[in-house]
């Protein structure tokens, strides 16, 4: 049996099925655009601020700093990257990777040593001074850092070297403020 429904009342269900529809749609869209940006934020980047002098003139505080969460689970850290880790339970530092595990880091004149070979250090300006220190072996799985600001800077002199798997990650680039956005 044909059940009559006037023109009117079929468009009006139309309207409403499609209006369900499309909050549904968005919805969904919705979920997965947060699903996405947790997921994103816990397992591949993190935003980081940049917070004290001791990475002057390379970032300054306040800089908001993306880090790249994943590049130390495929390799490990490389000599001049930029990383963050994690100093103690509650705070977290940022500075530049200049010892590899099974290396000797020394500073003699203003000059990092490696293995007693002097360091090029391209991304220091050239009026830094880095305080003498002796030489220091740094373990298998662990990595000597040093802020880029040598004389302001609580680095590996100072807390030792750090384990790898304190690595938060490696800052990729400053993305804020704007006028700062630069690749690290």
């Amino acid at each position: 049996m044909n059940s009559y429904i006037p023109r009117t009342e079929r468009i009006r269900q139309e309207r409403m099925e499609s209006k369900v529809s499309r909050t549904l749609e968005w919805f969904q869209a919705f979920s997965v655009a947060v699903i996405l940006a947790v997921v994103i934020r816990l397992f591949v980047f993190e935003p980081f601020t940049v917070s004290g002098p001791s990475m002057q003139e390379t970032m300054v505080t306040g800089d908001l700093v993306l880090v790249n969460k994943l590049v130390y689970k495929f390799r490990e850290p490389r000599r001049g990257e930029i990383v963050v880790f994690h100093a103690s339970e509650d705070k977290d530092f940022i500075k530049r990777v200049i010892g590899l595990p099974g290396e000797t880091v020394e500073a003699k004149n203003n000059k990092i040593l490696i293995n007693g070979k002097i360091v090029e250090e391209s991304y220091i300006a050239d009026h830094v001074r880095t305080m003498d220190f002796d030489e220091i072996k740094v373990p298998q799985g662990k990595v000597f850092v040093l802020g880029d600001n040598r004389l302001n800077s609580t680095d590996s002199r100072a807390i030792g070297s750090i384990s790898v798997s304190d690595l938060v990650g490696r800052a990729e680039f400053i993305y804020w403020p704007l006028t700062d956005l630069k690749e690290l």
